[in-house]
């Protein structure tokens, strides 16, 4: 089945019962725990072969990532989804239609003229005096140039199916991508062509999954470029957003080719900052992105509908739940930053490449643990904004924020070494919560005493519940740097920061915990 072949009967399925919010939530966060774990164990694979080919293929492999929030994943979700709400059925399809006829000829274009400029892409990202095989890099970077218009279709199902609430194939298809990768690796031969191959049938299998469900709720698309009215408002949507993407690009661009200087940091720096950032995703995908991303599409109904009370206690109810799950998780991460990074590792460190990329993942974890929860206000606010259709202003903060951490790079990297990422990631997160809480509170008024009173109440509970798991890692005789002698430490030492945690949250009376121990009894 293709999208040229099976379009959307005559007419779509009747609509459903509205969808439970906390049902929504849940398969959402499944899917991501699922998508995160499996990630894991994909990047635990790939740490098996040596730093050299790893710090390669890492690089090689953000050349379509650079494209894909700019077309895809990122520009869909938050420019499509609420223009998409506003159409009546017919509408939905037409404009699904001529948006992804339009998104796969750009998609074309573009993986054509990555392949070409290669060379030059590749120069930008390593620098004058890497510590990457750039050879090694400009194969791989060819290799997986396809992975773009993979990932670009594959956003155009997902999108799909969150605007109308279907979040089971979409939050699972990630799922699919990891399963297929992980199987290649262990499958097909330990060489550069094979390890960028698997990434493509992974890519393939991400799409292939979400087919049956679009075509079942009548929401496949047949892709053509006849054009659209609602089209133009995408786009208008989308153009301010490539600010902010292209801002954020700017940035991992000098990430890249920062780690990749060799007069500054050694060789399997790439691999430990990759390793660094599987676990961050993980935790800030679970408990951060996966409630907003179930909730966005009500903010977009609320907007619509001009709902503006429902609309501020949805912002209030999503940043308390962001915020009571991301701040323990921020506060072990603090804590237990080594023995987290030791959970990429299938064998203790052996040599000298190896443990620079050990040292280097802990490092840049420890930073960025202070981060998560200024990022979590960040993910909800500009989610808000989007929903509104005020795309210029949260685009425009956004994109200054990512340009001043790239400023603040410069400033603490230098002298801080790794922990200045994860610094220079919470300064602009906290700078973009206060920016964006203003332009909120002018246009709809901001439940800031609510927010506020929460916050003064669990950030302090969690760096308590940080401390004491801290302690109880410190006691126990255990070196990190190996899977098998770190998980119980994480075990014992996290199951203890976690009870406190809910214990003072119990204390306290904070309505999350006492939902949750309400549907436990149930």
């Amino acid at each position: 089945m293709t999208f040229e072949d099976a379009g959307p009967p005559a007419a779509p399925p009747p609509a459903g019962p509205k969808k439970s919010l906390r049902a929504n939530t849940l398969i959402v966060m499944l899917g991501t725990l699922g998508s995160r774990l499996s990630g894991i164990i994909r990047q635990q694979i790939i740490n098996t072969f040596a730093p050299a080919l790893t710090d390669a293929f890492l690089v090689a492999v953000r050349v379509p990532n650079l494209l894909r929030e700019l077309l895809a994943e990122g520009a869909l979700v938050n420019s499509f989804i609420p223009v998409y709400k506003t159409l009546d059925a017919q509408g939905r399809r037409e404009l699904a239609q001529a948006f992804s006829g339009l998104l796969i000829a750009v998609n074309l274009l573009l993986m054509a003229a990555g392949i070409f400029a290669a060379p030059w892409i590749v120069d930008l990202l390593l620098g004058s005096d890497p510590n990457v095989d750039r050879e090694l890099t400009l194969f791989m970077t060819r290799m997986l140039m396809p992975f773009l218009m993979l990932i670009s279709l594959s956003a155009i199902a997902m999108g799909l199916l969150n605007a109308d609430e279907h979040f089971r194939e979409s939050s699972f298809a990630p799922v699919a991508f990891n399963i297929a990768s992980i199987a290649a690796l262990l499958i097909l031969p330990n060489t550069a062509t094979w390890l960028a191959f698997g990434w493509l049938i992974g890519g393939v299998a991400q799409l292939v999954v979400q087919l049956p469900a679009l075509n079942r709720f009548g929401l496949l698309p047949t892709p053509n470029l006849k054009g659209h009215p609602a089209v133009g408002r995408v786009l208008k949507q989308m153009a301010p957003f490539t600010l902010t993407a292209g801002a954020r690009q700017f940035l991992n661009v000098y990430v890249i080719s920062l780690l990749s200087n060799a007069k500054q940091f050694p060789t399997g720096t790439q691999t430990g900052y990759s390793n660094a950032e599987a676990l961050f995703t993980m935790v800030n995908g679970l408990f951060v992105v996966s409630p907003v991303l179930a909730v966005f599409p009500r903010f977009s109904q609320a907007a619509a509908e001009k709902d503006w009370p429902q609309f501020r206690a949805l912002t209030a109810s999503t940043i308390r739940t962001t915020t009571f799950l991301a701040a323990p998780m921020s506060a072990l991460l603090l804590a237990l930053a080594p023995f987290a990074m030791s959970l990429i590792n299938l064998e203790a460190p052996v040599g000298k490449d190896d443990l620079n990329k050990f040292t280097a993942g802990t490092g840049i974890l420890l930073g960025w643990s202070l981060a998560l929860v200024p990022w979590a206000l960040v993910t909800v606010l500009l989610r808000t904004f989007y929903a509104r259709e005020r795309t210029r202003e949260a685009v425009t903060i956004s994109a200054i924020g990512f340009v001043l951490e790239v400023g603040l790079y410069r400033l603490l990297v230098p002298g801080l070494g790794l922990i200045g990422f994860g610094l220079s990631t919470t300064i602009s997160g906290l700078l973009m919560t206060a920016a964006l809480i203003v332009l909120y509170r002018r246009a709809v008024g901001f439940p800031a005493r609510e927010v506020t009173g929460h916050l003064l109440r669990v950030v302090p509970l969690a760096a308590v519940s940080g401390g004491a798991a801290w302690l109880i890692a410190r006691a126990v005789p255990i070196e990190p740097g190996f899977i098998l002698t770190s998980i119980p430490v994480l075990a014992l030492a996290g199951g203890v920061g976690l009870a406190v945690y809910l214990g003072g949250a119990l204390a306290l009376k904070l309505p999350e915990v006492a939902a949750v121990t309400r549907r436990l009894k149930r």
